[in-house]
Parts: structure tokens; C-alpha cells; sequence
């Protein structure tokens, strides 16, 4: 990933926070005939695994319907992205608007790349786990908690068979968060009320980041 340096995020605090809170990947391919492949998959990335020259393991499933699957042998590079928010950010809110015009719009985001060895299997068991994982950390924060244990045995059984287990063992990790950074005190202050103000929830959350990220320093 091309990260200018006041973009790059490297607090490893940071980095599982974010994918913490934006749990899915876009998981991209090559196709045996070099076709490029991507699929938007929920993702739990067991980091506590993180060791040397690796950074933990990457758990999805997808569809058995889904051709990608197909496409992937055991041992691929694969492609992670995590996608957070993103926003336009207009020149008005900049201070040379006033005076010698040169001013430009851009874009202001949060993204994260995991690149790593891929694995695909039809392992009931390999399946069962994954998706208790999966369903364990979507339904933590939830007042009575659901578990994938509670679902009738047959009726689970036959959904598992619906889908493919794929996990990535993670080699590199590429986070930036683009916000605004490269501008003044002043501009990223205007930046931040401007976005703030905006009927998108999107933009609204840069907003929020980009204070958080100055309160930090």
C-alpha cells in the first residue's frame, strides 16, 4: 500500500482497534486464468497469536456458492482490506482560500491491508469453530449473548455445509489513517467542525477521529 509518511499508522494499539471496530475484510485474489477476485467477508483476526515474522491468523468463511473459494490453493498470497470511514473535504474549509487561492479538494480516510498465506478447507469442525468465533465477537457486547452452541445441532450441521472456511496466516500489516495531518493546526480544526456539521454519518465519523487523533498529539 502506498502510505505518505504523516499517514502512516504503526501503534499496534491502534491498528487492532480499528479493525476491532470495522470487522470485515474485502479478501482479493488471482484466479487461475490471473483474474482478479474480491469478496466482502466478516473477519475475526486472532492477533493475540501475533509471533515473530507473523501477525496472528485471519478467520473467515465464505459461501460454497461464492467461485472464489475455488480459486484459491492452499498456500496463495491473499489480500486483506479493512475499509473504515471516509469523507470529501472541500477547499473552502482552508485558510489559503483567502488569499492566494491554491487549494485543492481530497479525500480523508482509514484503511487497513493484511497480506498473508491463505488456506481453504471444508472441515466441519474447522467451520463449527470459526463461525462460534464470528458470532462470540459480534454478540459480546449484546445484553444476553447469543451462542452458536444454542442453534438446533441438525439445522447447523446442514447450514455449515452451505459455506468454506478460509483463514490467512498474516505476514505484513499496512495501516494509514489519511486526516489531514499534512495541513495546519488550524485547517485540520475547520476540517474536523466542518465535517462534524454534515448529514452523512460517515463524514461525521472522520469528524470524531480526526479530534481524537489531535487530542492524542
Amino acid at each position: 500500500m502506498y502510505i505518505p509518511k504523516p499517514f502512516l499508522v504503526e501503534d499496534w494499539k491502534e491498528i487492532i482497534s480499528f479493525f476491532g471496530r470495522n470487522p470485515a475484510i474485502n479478501l482479493v485474489t488471482v484466479g487461475k486464468n490471473g483474474t482478479p477476485l474480491a469478496s466482502l467477508l466478516p473477519a475475526v483476526w486472532k492477533s493475540e497469536h501475533a509471533t515473530d515474522g507473523t501477525y496472528g491468523t485471519l478467520i473467515t468463511h465464505i459461501s460454497k456458492g461464492n467461485p472464489q473459494w475455488k480459486e484459491i490453493s492452499n498456500g496463495q498470497i491473499g489480500l486483506a482490506i479493512v475499509q473504515g470511514a471516509q469523507a470529501y473535504v472541500s477547499p473552502t474549509n482552508y485558510e489559503k482560500k483567502l488569499t492566494n487561492h491554491k487549494v485543492v479538494p481530497t479525500w480523508n480516510y482509514q484503511k487497513l491491508h493484511l497480506t498473508g498465506i491463505l488456506e481453504v478447507s471444508e472441515d466441519t469442525e474447522v467451520l463449527r469453530e470459526i463461525v462460534s468465533e464470528l458470532t462470540d465477537f459480534h454478540e459480546q457486547d449484546r445484553e444476553k449473548p447469543w451462542s452458536a452452541s444454542e442453534s438446533d445441532p441438525d439445522y447447523m450441521k446442514v447450514q455449515l455445509q452451505g459455506i468454506v472456511a478460509i483463514t490467512m496466516k498474516v505476514t505484513k500489516v499496512e495501516t494509514a489513517f489519511k486526516m489531514s495531518q499534512n495541513r495546519s493546526d488550524t485547517d485540520q480544526e475547520q476540517i474536523a467542525r466542518d465535517l462534524q456539521s454534515s448529514a452523512k454519518l460517515e463524514e461525521r465519523v472522520i469528524a470524531s477521529e480526526m479530534k481524537r487523533l489531535q487530542d492524542q498529539g
